[in-house]
């Protein structure tokens, strides 16, 4: 056998190993907090969430009605790095055969493709963000001006707007296009183009927007004012972006940046396309940099702008240079997916000495805790403290769970979802990871009852209220929620607050 064809063998033997073991992964995995709290917006079809934009929530309503299985749910995050790595396969194509077929490997084996089969509010990003960055670099690749450049363009923007209903920070590649455009390649031309995106990104941020003013501005309220309380100046926030830059991107392939610096630069500054790759990277990085100087940045943010490097030093460092950190990054791959494999062999008393073992328990043995609550599930009201356990225990249970208390800044659709005037009078079941005090409740019910299991070596506390007082509770919690988390600045247009009008209508 030759070495070409035993190098090929190996090659396509690896690239097997990886995709079952991220379909392994996505089977064994259980629903995540995070994840079930998604699946909740796909049961409740809508056109927005508390959170971020939608469009998350739109897969998962879609893939609810095949199954609710959490491997069929996260098909769309285990197919993301496959359609990635065609992304750079493409932009790397016209530099060569062998250089593109290495950028698409460097992109499958870039640490997060590797084990993230999560599907989140970052998996619609990702995609519709690499499908616009390469239908605006299919523009530049026409002659300007033209039909086709124009209707490259038009996808490019209308891409652009899908990626914004995912998550608002897929904003920063449109402002990395518009620097990109009147900074850099100062082209007449080309600025039409720009228009004609924009024109075609406008009408999804627009509605959001709209969906905002008729739904007491909540995406604007989280992302912008409520998640930033506490934030400032802080040397870790910036040590943390580095640190994650270095995990995602692997110190080899920044350390061959640095050494080929010149090389990559030069190449840079005569070449189209790369150039135009190096600004729709840098420039989301440069303004990550600068948000980190104030409040931490999340690893998960960075994931759009992550196949760039790939595509860059594949097409501007030598095809050797590519094959040796092809190697280092699937010798990497290698020792990740050991590590995931022997983490999911661990026995569950592995982690028992932990704080979070309770949540770990309750994520991995959901249907044993469920069984505990069976008993009280016709009388009772289901309730957890906060949204994670909440929503776990919903995707499982396949029933409501209310968030009880005031919970934090994070994930409050449960506002939307549960009318408490409706609980008036009821029983309510409060799972508490936690010992209670029955005290803690009795203003909220004309009787409490706290009662405790173990599983596994966890416990846990069931509070047991019968006769809930709605006016204590809107009194002591619903009017501090308003307080916290629906203040709505003057300058926003507010058309109407289904939270406001549900509880406070005199103030509407």
């Amino acid at each position: 056998m030759s070495a070409l064809r035993r190098e090929g063998l190996m090659l396509w033997a690896g690239l097997l190993a990886l995709v079952v073991f991220r379909l392994w992964f996505s089977v064994v995995l259980p629903m995540t907090g995070d994840e079930a709290y998604f699946v909740l917006w796909g049961e409740h079809p809508a056109g927005g969430y508390y959170d971020h934009p939608p469009m998350v929530g739109w897969w998962l309503s879609g893939l609810l009605g095949l199954s609710r299985s959490a491997w069929v749910l996260r098909l769309p995050s285990f197919f993301l790095p496959l359609l990635l790595a065609w992304g750079g396969w493409w932009l790397a194509r016209p530099y060569g055969f062998d250089r593109a077929r290495l950028t698409a490997l460097l992109i499958l084996l870039q640490p997060v493709n590797v084990w993230n089969v999560l599907i989140t509010t970052d998996t619609p990003v990702i995609l519709f963000s690499m499908l616009s960055l390469m239908a605006y670099v299919a523009a530049l690749r026409c002659e300007s001006p033209s039909l086709r450049a124009l209707v490259w363009s038009a996808l490019a923007g209308g891409l652009l707007g899908l990626a914004f209903l995912g998550k608002y920070f897929a904003a920063l590649l449109g402002v990395a296009y518009l620097v990109h455009v009147f900074f850099i390649r100062r082209d007449a031309g080309r600025s039409v183009e720009f228009f004609v995106l924009l024109l075609c990104a406008l009408p999804a941020p627009l509605y959001n927007l709209w969906w905002n003013s008729q739904h007491c501005w909540v995406n604007i309220l989280f992302n912008f004012l409520n998640r930033h309380e506490g934030a400032g100046l802080s040397w870790q926030n910036p040590a943390l972006y580095l640190a994650s830059l270095l995990y995602l991107v692997t110190p080899w392939v920044l350390f061959e940046f640095w050494r080929q610096h010149r090389y990559v630069r030069d190449f840079v500054r005569r070449t189209l396309d790369a150039s135009a790759l190096a600004w729709l990277l840098l420039v989301p990085l440069w303004l990550f940099a600068l948000l980190s100087l104030w409040r931490p940045v999340g690893l998960h943010w960075l994931l759009s702008f992550m196949p760039l490097f790939a595509v860059l030093i594949g097409i501007a460092t030598p095809s050797r240079v590519i094959a040796r950190l092809v190697k280092w990054s699937a010798l990497f791959a290698g020792i990740q997916i050991l590590i995931f494999v022997t983490i999911v062999a661990l026995p569950l008393q592995t982690w028992e000495k932990t704080r979070l073992y309770e949540g770990i328990v309750l994520t991995l043995r959901s249907e044993a805790l469920l069984e505990q609550l069976q008993p009280y599930a016709a009388d009772y009201l289901f309730a957890a403290e906060g949204y994670s356990p909440a929503a776990t225990l919903a995707y499982h249970a396949n029933r409501p769970f209310a968030v009880f208390g005031e919970g934090s800044r994070y994930a409050r659709q449960d506002d939307s979802l549960t009318d408490w005037r409706a609980q008036n009078g009821r029983n309510v079941l409060i799972l508490r990871y936690n010992a209670a005090q029955a005290s803690d409740y009795a203003a909220y019910f004309q009787q409490v009852e706290i009662r405790s299991f173990e599983i596994s070596g966890a416990r846990y506390a069931i509070v047991l209220g019968k006769g809930f007082n709605y006016r204590a509770y809107h009194a002591k919690v619903l009017t501090r929620i308003r307080e916290r988390f629906y203040q709505i600045p003057k300058w926003l247009p507010q058309q109407a607050c289904g939270f406001c009008e549900r509880y406070f209508p005199e103030a509407e």
